[in-house]
């Protein structure tokens, strides 16, 4: 089993996460975390945070020589913008924002003041998630297995954060003080069939992957494949047909179910897309209450992004990467690299092409 658990608030002086379960003699390096780090500060929406952060992770425990010990990873990503605040008297923050962790939390742990809740569910803390998600990037692509991510749409208009379209759209909300949100799309290839499980509900890959991705921040909804679509298709067409070649691979033809059949991966690529609303906080005021009077007010606007969809994408992939770097070792057992690849050679993978998979079981009642 493969868990992490991260720490630290957004102008604490550091996050950290800790990782348990990654096998020993992974190679692993500060510059393979910081290539996902890096993605992470896409500047396309982004707010005046990214040009103070200049994200690095220190790996302190975990690794020796290069590679992992089988012992918990941990590592630490330093907030420059700590600096700015250590010392200071900060204004108390009682005006909660609509969609935002602060009146949930004020109501749950009883603050006046509602800042430690913002700090620690501020989206700063991914960072650290994408710290682990590059380990586990690390471990799967010993086994042939990549994970990649894209902006699909952003504020209803299709495209990537580099489309003309998609940029007017996050300049507009900009001048008008508003956010945006989007759709990500996240595919993930080479992962070998029969990963999760059908005979238990908990173990359903596609049901670890939402929860997952529905864990960062502002994601309101999942779908895998033609997802939604299927509801309105007749059940003819809606499935993946199943064909054999004379070599007796299994093709199939389309990919309507993103790879994933009753919980389990069936070869094909793992494709699912998540939908993140716009965030709450906004240049221009919402209708709240201050709680420390209890009279209306608008919302209290603090740094944020116009649109953190293009940053989102790499977080999006470390909650997929973490699931399926999970799953595998659950299926596959062993405490080293070593003992993981020689039981993975086994197990019924993706072929050359595109949708064939080798390795077909045949069944044999008694």
């Amino acid at each position: 089993m493969i868990r992490y658990m991260t720490a630290g608030e957004s102008h604490g002086p550091r996050l950290s996460v800790i990782i348990e379960g990654l096998p020993a003699g992974l190679a692993l390096d500060v510059e393979t975390v910081r290539r996902d780090l890096a993605r992470r500060q896409n500047p396309a929406g982004a707010g005046g945070r990214m040009a103070i952060e200049k994200d690095s992770a220190a790996i302190s425990a975990g690794v020796m020589c290069g590679k992992t010990t089988g012992a918990p990873v941990a590592m630490e990503i330093a907030n420059r913008d700590h600096a700015n605040w250590a010392g200071k008297e900060i204004p108390a923050y009682t005006a909660p924002r609509p969609g935002h962790a602060d009146l949930v939390a004020a109501l749950k742990y009883g603050f006046d003041d509602i800042r430690p809740a913002l700090e620690r569910a501020s989206a700063r803390e991914t960072a650290a998630r994408v710290a682990a998600g590059a380990c586990f990037r690390a471990l799967l692509a010993q086994f042939g297995i990549s994970v990649s991510g894209r902006v699909a749409a952003i504020g209803g208009v299709p495209g990537d954060e580099d489309s003309p379209a998609v940029l007017a759209a996050i300049e507009n909300a900009r001048a008008a003080g508003e956010t945006l949100g989007g759709i990500i799309e996240v595919s993930a290839t080479g992962v070998p069939a029969g990963i999760g499980s059908y005979v238990s509900a908990d173990r359903r890959l596609d049901a670890r992957l939402a929860a997952a991705v529905l864990s960062v921040n502002a994601i309101k909804g999942v779908e895998f494949g033609d997802g939604f679509a299927l509801s309105s298709m007749p059940g003819t067409q809606a499935q993946d047909a199943i064909a054999a070649n004379r070599d007796g691979t299994l093709v199939r033809p389309s990919n309507h179910a993103g790879g994933i059949e009753s919980g389990m991966s069936n070869g094909l690529p793992i494709v699912l897309r998540a939908a993140m609303k716009p965030i709450p906080t906004t240049l221009k005021p919402q209708r709240t209450v201050d709680l420390s009077t209890g009279e209306s007010c608008g919302t209290k606007y603090e740094r944020s992004d116009v649109c953190p969809v293009p940053r989102a994408v790499v977080v999006v992939e470390a909650a997929v990467l973490h699931v399926l770097a999970d799953a595998l070792c659950e299926t596959l057992g062993g405490d080293t690299l070593d003992v993981m690849k020689a039981r993975f050679a086994s197990l019924p993978r993706p072929a050359a092409g595109s949708f064939a998979v080798t390795g077909a079981p045949k069944i044999f009642w008694r």
